[in-house]
């Protein structure tokens, strides 16, 4: 239970902070502060007997017969000597312009606030409660009751004459009454009943449900949630009562209205006052505790608890023990709780003491968050809710958060923050840039500098990378890579970085960097020196970006050497400035460098190397025998009788078979592939091909002394050759592999010819 802190400590020495749970991390859920400035003296000398509440002032009623009309910080504008005994109840219309006043001495004033006009009578018994219509001030709607030992209606009439209507009586003293729109809800001695205005009916009897407990001690709460939810609080129950339209064909003889208990529970105290706040009830509680020592209860402080209502209990959200003045001296039915619907606002209200409890908002729930040391959430909420918090705040916040990091050691999530945090404000960021080389942070802080169109002073970016250069040269080309060279003086890094290499001449992360550097300050060709010397990836990045290729027609063995495919395709893709003459003459006597350019550009086109296509042939033979064939296929500038030759010499059958073909000398190919290769499929293959009479016959003649090319040319011929004078040529017992399946196909294709 979180307890409610030090209400204006000042004015007072009998609040103290008695906190139970104060490190409790369940945020509140209201926050409290007393209603001072008059009602101060009001009640040094008087004492609080009840109050009402209007969007525009507050009424406040005294034990010694007086209403006060205050604003809403408590100063009194108006005050009404109405009595010399306790006032029992003040009612207000809707629109605050008339009041309804009653008193332990039986007076009742209506009037208007500016007219004083109205009602003013005196009866011989108390009249503890009365209630205006909440349209009191329309002409039509000039009615208000009144509750003393029983229950009057009062209206005004044509000729300006009130006449009254007992509404109900016999069943004790009339102690609390509310009219909310067409419905007049009261509590007596038995229970609570509702009145239809409209329908001139009574619709319900709400029994009491602890009988034992005195009515004029602990009183009954009424409050209503809207026009027909009424909320009942007696002793330590409360119900909801819920008004419904009766079906009209259950009228009969009933009221066209009833009532439903929607929800009914028991709470652990005696209940002092009732309020809506959406769907839950803030409800104010008289507490008494037991001293085992003595045997016996003391008053303690009331609490003020926010419950939801469940249909047969309820979930308490939160719960405040409210350190009112002489809250010991206090009785159940000395407290009172009223609420403004307009602000959710609450007033409880005891003899000495009126608090104003409301909902905590957005900088409430930042304070607590700080309070916490919860920063990272407070910053998140600040940010949220930035339209209305100035941005010196944020900062402010933000700074308490960093400060908190960096105390606990958490230097780089405090670095990372300073971006939120620090924003466009320079100042602040050279600040927090020297606090952590004083703390030895620097490397921290690095990568969440501004580097945008908002930047510090260039002696900043230099101070950090001079100490990653002392102590990290990975760190140190990492700023380098991503840092724009405008923010420092970059002729002043590269003579530092010169000086270390001086000391490590062969560091490639130094020589990287120093590359990087020279192509920020476009001396290109000495970036180009480095990055091929390191064989760097980004070479060709360089020379693309750069245009440097009249910077490398002599480098073009040393691009070929460090990434062949990268070279080539640049090479390739800018033969308009460095021609493929060049580049042959520079890769001459480099024959597999030379063979992986005239293959691309082959790949490419296959005319524009035309006259290396003769070296080719010799290339492809030595490096890159898989592509010799298609070479020869798709080249038309290739000279055959030199392919020919070359494929002889190495034993290449394929490709000379191919070359025999194509110059028209098919029986000697057709011979090399059954002597050489033995491959009937591509023999057979091949006189497909050629389909030539001549190469069938000598297929025949080659394979009738063969069995497996007995069985290959059975499967095959059939549609080429007449399959019989395979047949005919077969030996007499000759075992042929799977001879019947060869001969069903046979058939079978000879019947489709």
């Amino acid at each position: 239970m979180a307890e409610v802190e030090e209400l204006e400590k000042k004015q007072t020495g009998e609040l103290t902070d008695e906190s139970e749970e104060e490190d409790s991390e369940e945020e509140p859920k209201l926050k409290y502060e007393r209603l001072s400035n008059g009602v101060t003296e009001i009640l040094q000398n008087d004492a609080a007997s009840c109050m009402t509440i209007h969007d525009k002032f507050l009424a406040l009623g005294t034990h010694f017969g007086k209403v006060f009309l205050l604003d809403i910080q408590g100063n009194a504008t108006q005050k009404y000597e109405v009595s010399s005994v306790k006032i029992n109840q003040i009612s207000l219309d809707e629109s605050g312009e008339n009041v309804g006043i009653c008193s332990e001495d039986g007076k009742v004033q209506v009037f208007g606030l500016y007219t004083r006009e109205g009602f003013h009578e005196s009866f011989d018994c108390p009249i503890k409660v009365v209630s205006l219509h909440p349209q009191f001030s329309r002409s039509n709607c000039k009615q208000f009751v009144t509750g003393g030992n029983k229950l009057l209606l009062y209206e005004r009439n044509w000729l300006n004459r009130w006449k009254t209507l007992v509404l109900h009586e016999g069943e004790g003293t009339i102690t609390n009454v509310k009219w909310r729109a067409n419905l007049i809800a009261w509590a007596n001695n038995l229970g609570v009943k509702i009145y239809d205005f409209s329908a001139k009916q009574r619709i319900t009897n709400v029994l009491r449900d602890n009988v034992s407990l005195r009515p004029d001690m602990y009183p009954c709460s009424l409050c209503w949630k809207d026009d027909t939810t009424l909320i009942v609080g007696w002793g330590t129950s409360i119900k909801i009562c819920a008004v419904r339209e009766r079906n009209s064909a259950e009228m009969r003889d009933l009221p066209n209205r009833y009532v439903e208990i929607v929800s009914a529970f028991e709470t652990e105290f005696f209940i002092c006052g009732l309020a809506p706040l959406a769907d839950q009830l803030v409800t104010l509680f008289f507490v008494q505790e037991h001293m085992d020592q003595m045997d016996e209860e003391v008053r303690a402080r009331p609490r003020l608890d926010i419950i939801q209502p469940l249909p047969e209990s309820c979930d308490e959200i939160s719960s405040d023990a409210l350190s009112v003045r002489f809250y010991q001296d206090n009785e159940c039915r000395d407290y009172r709780l009223e609420h403004s619907e307009g602000e959710s606002l609450f007033y409880i209200i005891s003899p000495k003491d009126i608090v104003v409890a409301k909902e905590r908002d957005q900088d409430d729930h930042i304070d607590w968050l700080l309070e916490k040391k919860k920063y990272e959430e407070a910053l998140m909420a600040a940010e949220i809710s930035f339209k209305n918090i100035k941005r010196h705040d944020v900062q402010k916040i933000g700074m308490a958060y960093i400060n908190h990091l960096v105390e606990n050691g958490d230097y780089d999530t405090a670095a990372r923050k300073c971006q939120k945090v620090l924003g466009k404000n320079m100042e602040l960021w050279e600040n927090e840039v020297y606090r952590f080389k004083t703390i030895g942070q620097l490397k921290a802080i690095s990568q969440y500098l501004p580097r945008g169109d908002l930047r510090l002073r260039p002696a900043i970016y230099e101070m950090i990378l001079h100490e990653f250069l002392k102590t990290d040269y990975e760190g140190f080309a990492t700023l380098i890579r991503e840092w724009p060279g405008e923010l420092y003086n970059n002729m002043a890094i590269v003579q530092a970085v010169n000086d270390h290499l001086k000391r490590d001449p062969t560091n490639s992360t130094l020589l990287t960097t120093l590359a990087e550097l020279y192509t920020y300050d476009q001396r290109y060709d000495r970036a180009l020196e480095i990055y091929l010397r390191l064989r760097h990836k980004d070479v060709y990045q360089l020379i693309h970006k750069h245009n440097l290729f009249s910077s490398i027609e002599d480098k073009i063995v040393l691009l070929m050497e460090f990434d062949k495919e990268k070279a080539v395709d640049m090479l390739l893709d800018n033969e308009d400035k460095i021609s493929i003459d060049k580049v042959v003459v520079e890769l001459d006597g480099r024959h597999e460098l030379l063979h992986v350019y005239l293959h691309k550009l082959f790949k490419r086109d296959h005319h524009k190397g035309q006259k290396y296509h003769e070296r080719q042939i010799g290339l492809y033979a030595e490096y890159d025998r898989p592509n010799l064939l298609p070479f020869l296929r798709d080249s038309t500038h290739c000279p055959l009788e030199k392919a020919l030759e070359i494929c002889q010499q190495r034993n290449f059958v394929e490709e000379t078979v191919f070359l025999l073909s194509r110059m028209g000398n098919c029986r000697r190919a057709l011979q090399m592939i059954m002597e050489e290769l033995e491959d009937v499929d591509k023999a057979i293959e091949f006189a497909k091909e050629q389909d030539d009479a001549e190469l069938w016959e000598d297929l025949i003649c080659y394979s009738i002394d063969k069995p497996p090319f007995i069985t290959g040319l059975l499967n095959n011929i059939g549609t080429h050759v007449d399959p019989i004078l395979l047949i005919k040529r077969i030996s007499e017992g000759m075992e042929i592999p799977n001879l019947r399946d060869s001969l069903v196909k046979i058939l079978h294709d000879y019947n489709l010819q």
